[in-house]
């Protein structure tokens, strides 16, 4: 089984910065598999300015906003490290899918996605640092969706975390290993 390690904090705490660094002494081979959808000028901007910070450090990028199991699966990580940045968006891409079709996205449904995942986890060798959000520390959201999104990032964030051998919190730029 791969090793996974888990990387959460608020926005902007620097922990995709961190996760960068820690993948790039755990491997040379490195695969960056990211879930933003560019759906603005301003989301263009954010995922040009991630992808200059990789340039030139040895990072393949793959481009999956839905199927992480298949991202993991068809990524050729054996004996690298697989960064995935991040499973918060991946959530909200799940929930955006499903309403597209009229649908809520469920807690099992995510429970499901999260076990497909952590299956091709186990096939792999090397690494798998999953960034994710840390978004249950603010107010209480006042709609449904919002509170349903918290809940399902809350979650997932569980279930990564239980199956990690390594979870870190970043804030303001400082990481804290928590597990």
């Amino acid at each position: 089984m791969a090793e996974l390690i888990l990387v959460t904090g608020g926005s902007r705490s620097g922990k995709s910065s961190f996760a960068l660094d820690l993948a790039e002494k755990k491997s040379e081979r490195r695969i960056f598999v990211a879930t933003c959808p560019v759906v603005d000028g301003e989301l263009t901007e954010r995922v040009r300015l991630h992808k200059e910070e990789r340039l030139g450090r040895g990072w393949t990028t793959c481009e999956e906003e839905l199927d992480l199991a298949r991202a993991i699966a068809t990524s050729n990580g054996e004996d690298g490290v697989v960064l995935i940045d991040c499973l918060t968006l991946w959530i909200n891409n799940l929930m955006f899918f499903h309403e597209q079709d009229g649908k809520a996205f469920s807690t099992e449904q995510l429970r499901k996605q999260c076990q497909f995942f952590l299956a091709e986890v186990e096939l792999l060798s090397g690494t798998v640092i999953c960034v994710t959000n840390e978004v249950g520390l603010g107010i209480v959201p006042d709609n449904a969706l919002a509170r349903r999104y918290r809940d399902l990032v809350g979650i997932c964030n569980q279930l990564i975390a239980e199956n990690a051998s390594e979870v870190y919190l970043v804030t303001c730029g400082i990481s804290q290993q928590i597990k």
